[in-house]
């Protein structure tokens, strides 16, 4: 049971950026969101990836997976509407 409470909280947050990644895609743009915000962000994320990777909690690994994947999106749309 408890393996599926992590699972659904972590499925829930991986897609938190999901929408502000189907933004900047559809805008071609992630105009407001600040680059402080967005590299404290995606630098979080590859850490804590780094961090849970050796004890292989699934749940966690997909979750920061997934917003390193959304993130990357709102990032290229950072650079690309300049």
């Amino acid at each position: 049971m408890i393996d599926n409470i992590g699972w659904i909280g972590s499925i829930l947050l991986a897609f938190c950026g999901l929408p502000q990644a189907i933004e900047s895609y559809k805008t071609k743009s992630s105009e407001g969101l600040t680059w402080g915000f967005i590299s404290m962000w995606f630098i979080g994320e590859i850490f804590t990836i780094i961090y849970v990777f050796p004890k292989m909690d699934l749940p966690l690994l997909f979750n920061y997976s997934a917003n390193v994947l959304f993130l990357s999106i709102i990032i290229y749309y950072k650079i690309k509407s300049k």
